[in-house]
């Protein structure tokens, strides 16, 4: 009976498990069944697997041919399986070689006349296929230049199924990978363009330097949004695993491109105040994809008139802030993606947005309703709430120092960055954002005449703890911006000047 075999990967959220895929070419009616937990995209592979097979001008096996995917409890989604599963039953009928098809996994989506298309998700797939001891991968071509990216592996390309199976069988070569040009720099627009406004300056500069989530109320028009837009420019680059880890989610979404597919900037994701649940988060019938929490990993997430967005939509991020990372559980399995983003929240402080105070319509049971859209937790996860106001903009010219720059405020940002990680490198943490409170309290002693503030703050129902956890990180920024190792009194008492006054 013959029996062939060939491997895959099976990618759930950005982690991978190998696949064995078993061909069984046997007796009975023509035909070919799937078995192993495959989803409706992988049982339509029998058609075109079939298709490019005999397009490629192989013949199909007759008889009934039963192909395995294994482990079979795990859930199989999509059409990355593909390639595998041809070169399985080509194997079955002798005509692919045994000796390099047992040790490489095969990854693609066919077409009906055997070319390879390319997929989604191939840079995970081949980080997980390396990392469980595999040495070459097979991928469309594509996909060479993405799957490139991964080191201690070797990878090549194919355009057709049938440049595949000749390679197998030694008569033939692959596509070799492209030599990578180095990936283009986002040009941010400058924060030296904002005027005046210099507790926002600050808010912004503290947010990019510890990590920390900023909320912005204030008019139209009084520079919410080009603040959230300069922030990104404000973060340092990612470094060479940030930056893998950040490309594998936007594998996953289908969002690179070809050529230069490697994202080396803080990725900056704005969802409309229209988006859902399910966009924010991520999920989707069957296979979970990443959402824009994910999609915004190590990088900026701004949601520009966030009180138009439902409640219950907002309160979903209540989980992401606190963990840094997504579960979404679907038919298919448990999907996993990070999600330690820095988010900046942008609201009118009324819903008539009267550019004046002195000119608004609404009446206090109005602006409390609109206010009322902010829960009560989700702010108390905001490290930095500012008010702006339109009669600031001019302050900066006032005062004759023209505004600073981006590359003046990110040396400082960089600076105070290098301080929190080394400070912090045995917890693993690179920013005083994701320091937990009691390694803080720790740090700087409970009896610190610093923590006085903070300790009446509490007494007095002002802050809950995590509002003092969250003051005492911008604390600890404050303090890495000036150059000390730890707080002092004042570097305190800001901190909890960005908390308690943020009445909206």
């Amino acid at each position: 009976m013959p029996l062939g075999r060939a491997f895959a990967v099976a990618v759930t959220g950005i982690t991978g498990s190998i696949v064995e895929i078993e061909a069984d070419v046997g007796r009975g009616l023509p035909g070919m069944h799937l078995v192993g937990l495959p989803d409706t995209t992988l049982q339509e592979a029998r058609d075109r697997v079939r298709a490019a097979i005999v397009n490629s001008g192989y013949r199909w096996p007759p008889g009934r041919t039963t192909l395995s995917l294994s482990p079979a409890d795990l859930p199989k989604v999509g059409s990355l399986y593909d390639a595998g599963l041809a070169c399985a039953v080509l194997n079955a009928s002798g005509l692919a070689s045994c000796a390099r098809i047992h040790s490489t996994v095969l990854l693609g989506e066919l077409a009906l006349d055997g070319r390879l298309r390319a997929v989604n998700g191939i840079l995970p797939a081949v980080l997980a296929a390396r990392d469980q001891g595999w040495k070459r991968i097979v991928v469309p071509a594509d996909n060479l230049a993405e799957a490139s990216l991964v080191s201690g592996v070797t990878v090549v390309g194919a355009a057709t199924l049938r440049d595949l199976v000749m390679w197998l069988n030694r008569s033939g070569d692959l596509i070799a990978p492209p030599a990578l040009p180095p990936p283009p720099r986002r040009i941010s627009p400058d924060l030296g363009d904002v005027e005046g406004q210099f507790m926002a300056r600050r808010a912004v500069e503290l947010a990019a330097a510890g990590g920390h989530h900023l909320l912005l109320t204030g008019p139209p028009g009084v520079g919410k949004t080009m603040l959230a837009h300069r922030l990104p420019g404000l973060l340092p680059p990612l470094t060479e695993d940030e930056s893998l880890e950040v490309t594998a989610i936007h594998s996953i979404a289908g969002e690179l491109p070809h050529d230069c597919p490697l994202i080396a900037d803080p990725p900056f994701v704005a969802p409309h105040h229209s988006a859902t649940a399910v966009s924010l988060i991520g999920g989707g019938a069957g296979y979970a994809k990443p959402g824009a929490v994910s999609r915004a990993h190590r990088g900026v997430l701004f949601l520009d008139e966030c009180t138009e967005m439902p409640p219950r939509v907002l309160d979903s991020l209540r989980t992401p802030l606190e963990e840094g990372e997504v579960r979404i559980s679907r038919r298919c399995g448990l999907a996993t993606y990070p999600a330690r983003f820095l988010m900046v929240l942008a609201t009118n402080p009324c819903p008539c947005a009267a550019v004046r105070a002195i000119d608004c319509e609404c009446s206090s049971r109005v602006r409390r309703h609109y206010r009322s859209r902010l829960s009560g937790p989700l702010l108390d996860r905001v490290d930095l709430c500012v008010e702006m106001e339109t009669n600031r903009a001019r302050e900066a010219t006032t005062m004759g120092d023209d505004p600073e720059s981006t590359a003046v405020v990110r040396q400082r940002v960089i600076a105070a960055r290098q301080a929190a990680r080394e400070r912090w490198a045995q917890l693993g943490c690179a920013t005083n954002g994701e320091v937990p409170g009691p390694k803080l309290r720790a740090k700087l002693g409970r009896s610190a005449e610093a923590m006085i503030p903070i300790n009446f703050a509490i007494e007095r129902g002002a802050i809950s703890a995590r509002g003092a956890d969250r003051a005492l990180r911008v604390a600890w920024t404050i303090a890495d911006l000036h150059g000390r190792t730890s707080p002092n009194v004042e570097d305190v008492q800001t901190a909890l000047s960005y908390r308690l006054s943020r009445d909206l």
